[in-house]
């Protein structure tokens, strides 16, 4: 069972929401290491918000795009703006 963490970016479908993964690779002949990204549909039953990191797993087709599912919504940490930490 493969488990992947990834940002709502669209929950624009019913039941549906499209999920960016992004990942580093290191080019096996330079060295140099460089970000791919790929969009999943996933089938959505906890009604997620867009921006909020999800963890989704592989599931049985729900239809022809559609062969994942949220099992979870991961709290994403609020960045705090240089000054405000100290009040």
């Amino acid at each position: 069972m493969k488990i992947i963490i990834g940002k709502v970016i669209s929950k624009k479908m019913q039941k549906t929401a499209t999920v960016l993964v992004e990942r580093m690779v290191v080019h096996p002949m330079y060295k140099k290491r460089y970000k791919k990204v790929k969009k999943y549909q996933v089938h959505d039953e906890i009604d997620v918000k867009v921006g909020k990191k999800v963890k989704f797993v592989a599931s049985k087709p729900y239809s022809k795009t559609k062969k994942w599912k949220i099992i979870e919504v991961i709290d994403t940490v609020k960045k705090v703006k240089k000054g405000e930490d100290k009040k």
